[in-house]
């Protein structure tokens, strides 16, 4: 009897590879699984699962993780205003580690013997997979064809040419990752420190211009309205929201970074959902938490994006900091007002019962209800008093 195997696949030259070798060469009963995060069709599903079926694989099973996906890792980065480096919002590396999470369920499921993924030894996303892998199904056998055996493009599809595989061999110009979270490109312009993608290689042409006004409605933190259409899951209003912000070429970006394995990268994103609702909810943020939630707020989001970029899901620690993000997100209900322009975007405002702006406690800069000038002068003797003392005793002993 042969040994299951589960491989992640995509259906594209790598996965493709990957069925074949596993199952030809070394006698695999293969399992192929694909975790949709928002980056594939209905049609699109289908004939992958067509692919999958016609290489030989045993069964093939689609996960719609959507929902999943965002109710496990993006609602945190939202609640975290999460940008890596100030400016990449963990795209593709979140989505990873959600269909890493589900390939290892699906793996314990199985009972398979082993599980692959088709990941090369040049990036981050054989971390990902790997480290998943071993705290989730520890004894698990990792196979993974293309980094074990170094194998070049050319090479794998040499391979798949002896055995008959039909498909399209011709490499894009631009590598494309697409899901709920933003969609990444790569090309030759990423690949040193200086270029910029040019305007056909964005996977969302810019076909609106002028100006429109938008309004977005959160509540606890999550985006449950855009223009008052409500939806039955916060995805859905990500989706939408995209589908209006996209064509205005809004959210794109070159991100540096540090990858896992200690070099530097570059890659191309598109994010035009992600950047306003990150932004927008930041906003809102401002108005209704007090200066110690949101100071300590940053300081442990920044760690969570970092930690989730390395592929550190199942940390308990980021049990810890979910847990004070969603608390931190009590009050934080209102709409915030934004205008789209092409390339760009601007928030204009919020309104929530719980704004802490509110004109009944005094106006910045203007009066105050709360104190009086004679208040203020015994407080800034006292909350200088410390320092104060500090200065005197330095000068009493400058001559020593």
């Amino acid at each position: 009897m042969s040994k299951k195997i589960v491989l992640g696949f995509s259906g594209g030259l790598d996965t493709t590879y990957c069925v074949k070798y596993l199952s030809e060469e070394k006698g695999y009963e293969v399992h192929s699984i694909i975790v949709n995060t928002g980056g594939f069709s209905n049609d699109e599903l289908k004939k992958i699962e067509s692919h999958a079926y016609k290489l030989g694989v045993k069964t093939h099973t689609t996960v719609d993780a959507v929902r999943s996906y965002y109710d496990r890792i993006i609602k945190y980065l939202i609640f975290g205003n999460c940008l890596k480096n100030n400016t990449y919002p963990l795209s593709v590396s979140a989505e990873r580690l959600s269909q890493a999470l589900h390939i290892a369920e699906h793996v314990q499921k199985l009972k398979a013997d082993a599980v692959a993924h088709g990941s090369t030894g040049a990036g981050n996303d054989q971390v990902r997979f790997d480290m998943i892998f071993h705290i989730m199904i520890p004894g698990v056998e990792i196979i993974t064809p293309i980094r074990d055996l170094k194998l070049s493009r050319e090479e794998e599809i040499a391979y798949l040419k002896s055995k008959g595989v039909e498909m399209n061999f011709g490499k894009a110009i631009y590598s494309i990752n697409k899901g709920l979270w933003g969609t990444s490109v790569g090309g030759k312009e990423t690949l040193s420190s200086k270029g910029i993608l040019p305007e056909e290689a964005w996977p969302t042409q810019v076909t609106e211009s002028g100006v429109s006004s938008l309004e977005l409605g959160f509540t606890k933190g999550e985006l449950k309205k855009v223009d008052r259409k409500e939806f039955d899951h916060p995805s859905e209003a990500i989706q939408y929201l995209q589908s209006i912000a996209g064509p205005y070429g809004i959210g794109r970006d070159i991100h540096v970074g540090d990858t896992i394995i200690g070099i530097k990268g570059r890659v191309g994103f598109e994010a035009a959902a992600p950047m306003i609702i990150l932004k927008s909810h930041h906003a809102l943020e401002k108005h209704v938490l007090t200066k110690w939630q949101l100071q300590w707020k940053d300081t442990l989001a920044q760690f969570y994006g970092n930690w989730m970029h390395e592929g550190q899901i199942l940390d308990p620690v980021m049990r810890d900091i979910e847990a004070f993000l969603e608390n931190s997100q009590q009050t934080v209900t209102g709409d915030v007002f934004v205008q789209l322009m092409p390339y760009r975007f601007q928030v204009t405002g919020i309104e929530s019962k719980y704004d802490l702006m509110s004109s009944k406690f005094g106006k910045y800069g203007e009066m105050n209800t709360g104190f009086t000038g004679e208040d203020v002068r015994g407080f800034s003797k006292i909350f200088g008093n410390q320092t104060s003392i500090w200065n005197a005793v330095q000068k009493e002993n400058d001559g020593d």
